[in-house]
């Protein structure tokens, strides 16, 4: 979720109890397009980040300190001339508009009373910070926009600083509930589309909350809204010009008109607390809200005390996501390359093994034709002779320009032929086999990455495997070591997730003992899931919820259903000169679930 106008509104808040009447201390302007201002409220000092970068915009207080440049820029001393050393009399909100404006007392050149409001815009790439005197003249901006680069507005000193109007579109906090209805009656779209498009503020994400809350699809029609229960298809054509009257019997668009009035109070009077989505398993944030997200109640929901504390969780998580995608990306991009390539070559060695299959026949065409030479007729195109093992008939095939020996010699010489092709292949078919089932593994332990540490196993993995050079590292570097997923559930069984081939090898091998229970999904990559069993019995609900989390973390978690395999572990084996990761069992149990991360175990840290 970008930020919107709700996500502003309750910074505002929180900003505004946090940094009114505080002094600012410090301006500093650590990259081009960023301010840390320490601000001293009270007896604590409190710093506000402000960025204007285009792919990432951010406002909010921060714990975290930067480094400025020995040199500051011409934005950041503009800034420490006027308001260094100023008051922050007010933190406001432009409407409902993602433009947050402080009002800063100081003292002029004379030493008189004088007011600088600093805007800080959150707009996506149109993002910026603008410095602005009193009577709303610019005197910079961190970035400067002119008529060559935008038509709509230009950011140089000496113009004046408006916000551009978005046409059809108005502030939420004003709207009534007889303006909610009629302006829903009238828009004949999704109603997804119709929050978007009428109010200044609203993102997707609040749209579908708001949607979520009221049991209204957010992609059905607006007037479906105004079809009660007992409706058909014909009363919608039957309605008449719009009235109020009637609007009181229609559940739907109430419920929506109160879900939409209900959430913009809440996030006003601060009486919901801000909250984060992340996916379950590997905690990589989905989205975030000053409200709890009742759209992502099948994800791990956390909230935070404050929005400063949510937008710091979420996007320095984000970044740390992205950073171990990007960083994965060589890997990722390699693995599908030759996974690729060893299945074209698996097809076609599969290919030439069912071509084999023709040897024996051959062998019986040889093999007749030696035994009744007599019944071939010369120059003869093919011959009809009966084959005594099965007294069938067997029409061959002739070339009428030799005789039946020579013919016969001639389909010995193919079945021995596509029979040294069977042996040839049949051991490069286990070797071709083999390295499309490691290679799928190794992309599923890619999917499962969280850190550096678990891109340096595979990264091993892949150099011991003879896939790619070893990587230098740095002499002294200590390497951070990785670990298995370990979850608990309620009544205490523990139950580890193997994310890579190593891990999978220690935890089978080398954690679990003989009577401790493993899953794997049935003949599919995947994690191997060890459930200690600390010589207790294992009650039957555990076995599903280990197989549920055995199929989550493999290549079929995406499945309605999926086979799982179980076992206790004293019956899994290693080959000798296995790769990683490969096991053999000759007896188990299986059942069939929904891959899902049940709710019945939580993460240990």
């Amino acid at each position: 979720m970008a930020f919107d106008g709700l996500t502003i509104k309750a910074l505002v808040r929180e900003l505004q109890e946090n940094l009114a009447d505080g002094y600012i201390k410090k301006i500093a302007q650590p990259e081009k397009e960023e301010l840390l201002l320490t601000v001293k409220a009270g007896r604590e000092n409190r710093r506000l980040l402000i960025s204007a970068n285009a792919s990432l915009p951010l406002l909010y207080l921060t714990d975290e300190n930067k480094t400025a440049p020995m040199t500051a820029p011409n934005f950041c001393m503009l800034l420490r001339k006027h308001i260094g050393g100023g008051r922050i009399a007010a933190v406001e909100q432009i409407g409902n508009e993602r433009v947050v404006r402080f009002t800063v007392e100081h003292r002029n050149e004379l030493g008189d009373r004088a007011v600088k409001y600093l805007y800080v815009e959150i707009m996506g790439k149109h993002s910026n910070i603008i410095f602005c005197d009193e009577n709303d003249l610019i005197l910079d901006g961190i970035k400067h926009i002119s008529f060559s680069t935008s038509s709509v507005r230009e950011i140089l000193p000496g113009r004046d600083y408006f916000i551009p109007a978005q046409e059809g579109k108005s502030d939420p906090y004003e709207e009534t509930t007889e303006g909610f209805v009629a302006g829903m009656q009238n828009a004949h779209t999704k109603i997804l589309s119709a929050l978007l498009s009428r109010y200044t503020g609203i993102s997707k994400t609040t749209a579908n909350e708001i949607a979520c809350r009221a049991d209204v699809d957010a992609d059905a029609s607006t007037d479906s809204l105004f079809l009660s229960q007992a409706s058909n298809a014909d009363a919608l054509e039957k309605r008449s010009e719009p009235s109020n009257a009637g609007f009181a019997d229609n559940d739907k668009v109430h419920a929506l008109a109160n879900a939409f009035f209900s959430l913009l109070a809440a996030v006003q009077n601060g009486t919901e607390t801000p909250c984060i989505a992340c996916e379950p398993d590997t905690h990589a944030p989905i989205d975030f809200a000053p409200y709890r997200l009742s759209i992502y109640e099948d994800k791990e929901l956390s909230e935070e005390p404050g929005i400063s504390k949510v937008l710091a969780s979420y996007y320095g998580n984000r970044n740390r996501y992205q950073n171990i995608h990007q960083k994965s990306t060589d890997l990722r991009k390699l693995v599908a390359t030759m996974l690729e390539r060893n299945q074209k070559k698996l097809h076609i060695q599969q290919k030439q093994m069912d071509d084999t299959k023709k040897m024996e026949r051959f062998k019986t065409y040889g093999t007749l034709l030696q035994i009744y030479p007599q019944e071939v007729t010369p120059q003869a195109k093919e011959v009809t002779l009966t084959d005594f093992e099965t007294e069938k008939e067997v029409r061959i095939p002739l070339d009428p320009q030799l005789n039946a020996i020579d013919n016969a010699k001639r389909y010995f010489e193919r079945y021995a032929k596509l029979k040294r092709t069977r042996d040839a292949l049949s051991e490069l078919l286990l070797e071709t086999e083999t390295a499309v089932t490691h290679l799928a593994s190794i992309q599923n332990a890619l999917s499962l990455a969280e850190n550096e540490a678990d891109l340096a196993e595979i990264r091993r993995e892949l150099y011991e495997s003879g896939y790619i050079r070893k990587r230098s590292t740095k002499k002294g570097q200590k390497q951070e070591k990785s670990h298995p997923l370990h979850y608990v559930t309620e009544d205490g069984f523990h139950i580890y997730v193997g994310k890579n081939n190593y891990q999978n090898d220690e935890l089978t091998f080398k954690l679990a003992t003989g009577n401790d229970w493993w899953f794997h999904a049935k003949q599919i990559p995947g994690s191997h899931v060890i459930v200690r069993t600390e010589g207790r019995e294992l009650p039957d609900e555990h076995f599903v919820t280990c197989a549920q989390i055995a199929g989550y973390y493999s290549q079929g978690r995406e499945s309605d259903k999926l086979e799982i395999d179980y076992v206790e572990k004293k019956q899994v084996k290693k080959p000798s000169g296995a790769v990683p990761g490969f096991v053999v069992y000759y007896t188990n149990y299986s059942m069939t679930v929904k891959p899902v991360l049940p709710d019945n175990v939580s993460l240990v840290e």
